[in-house]
């Protein structure tokens, strides 16, 4: 029984550091078994595996009488389980993709307002609202544009940049 604590133990302190060094070793054998094993030996899941090894082995033989080979044999069964749902667990959360993160081609359409004039050969800045937030973006235009005037963006030549045309109504 003290072996199988032991197991279990050291699986909740591997899950431990895995959870304070996250991802320092996460990518130590990756590739390895020609990439057959990967995601499979991330550090949750051999703890989870550890652990229910070993905690699954002491029910077996405490709770059920088994001996040392057949609760060995329980607790292997029981943390490969667990293992599993850990590795497919963390697939679903690696791929959760909800919500997507907007681009400099989400400004393309969108109108806004002139904060420092735009020169007809320089730039200026823009107040655009990207994904309902407030962003000031550096500005250039064919024609200049005063403050205060509505803009339309055209392209995003940058992350931080804009080509802009003014509204006429």
């Amino acid at each position: 029984m003290a072996w199988f604590l032991g197991i279990g133990i050291a699986g909740v302190a591997l899950l431990a550091l895995s959870l304070i060094f996250d991802g320092v070793l996460e990518g130590v054998l990756d590739g390895a078994l020609g990439g057959g094993l990967d995601g499979w030996l991330s550090l949750p899941v051999v703890a989870g595996f550890l652990a229910m090894t070993g905690f699954g082995g002491v029910i077996a033989q405490e709770a059920f009488g088994l001996g040392p080979v057949a609760a060995t044999c329980v607790g292997a069964v029981l943390g490969g389980g667990t293992g599993w749902l850990t590795y497919r667990f963390g697939r679903a959360l690696m791929r959760d993709r909800t919500a997507v993160a907007p681009t400099g081609e989400d400004l393309i359409g969108t109108s806004g307002s002139v904060v420092t004039a735009i020169p007809a050969d320089g730039f200026g800045e823009v107040l655009l609202r990207l994904a309902g937030q407030p962003v000031k973006f550096a500005a250039r235009s064919a024609v200049p544009v005063a403050r205060g005037t509505e803009v339309w963006v055209e392209a995003t030549p940058s992350a931080t940049s804009v080509l802009v045309r003014p509204v006429t109504r």
